[in-house]
């Protein structure tokens, strides 16, 4: 017989101000909640100084749980691109405490993550909270919304199977197309 591994997976939904965060193991189909929650930096603080509390943050979870993957959303472009670029700041001192850890990094937009969590790409934040719950098994909603986010993210990633063409490499590079789809996930 042989034994079903465990994977250990940090989803995270990046943000200067708040950045969420959960944490699941994923044993065969069965998923199960490690932890969640978020890192908020206050807003009349100095950048550096909110990046770097994101960054220590992150870190400090990666030391405790020892993901084995982790998940982040893709940056969505607003017509705000001043929140655009100081959120894809927060998403890059996330990123680069991943590799500090040597994990592998796997990007989804709004979109995949909604599929792969509700089975429907433009479903709505309080579907996506709904479905979260009924994965995990949670007795109550997931609060806050953006720890919620990156409890989903982590479900996308253990719903969708770690790909090759899933590696964040930050949109632009064409290094993401003809990766091998095979996934050791399952």
């Amino acid at each position: 017989m042989s034994e079903v591994r465990s994977s250990v997976i940090i989803g995270v939904d990046p943000g200067y101000a708040i950045t969420g965060y959960g944490i699941i193991e994923k044993t065969g189909n069965r998923l199960k909640v490690i932890d969640y929650g978020v890192i908020e930096t206050k807003p009349k603080t100095d950048f550096e100084i909110r990046l770097l509390t994101i960054n220590e943050n992150i870190r400090s979870l990666l030391e405790i749980y020892k993901p084995d993957y982790m998940a982040i959303e893709e940056l969505f472009l607003s017509k705000n691109t001043t929140t655009a670029i100081g959120t894809a700041q927060a998403r890059g001192v996330v990123i680069v405490e991943a590799a500090r850890a040597n994990i592998p990094v796997y990007e989804f937009t709004p979109g995949q993550i909604k599929l792969a969590v509700t089975g429907y790409g433009k479903a709505e934040k309080r579907q996506v909270q709904l479905m979260v719950q009924r994965l995990l098994a949670l007795k109550e909603l997931p609060k806050p919304d953006d720890a919620a986010d990156g409890l989903a993210v982590a479900v996308c990633l253990a719903n969708t199977g770690i790909m090759a063409s899933g590696k964040a490499v930050a949109g632009y590079q064409y290094g993401r197309y003809g990766y091998s789809n095979k996934s050791p996930l399952g």
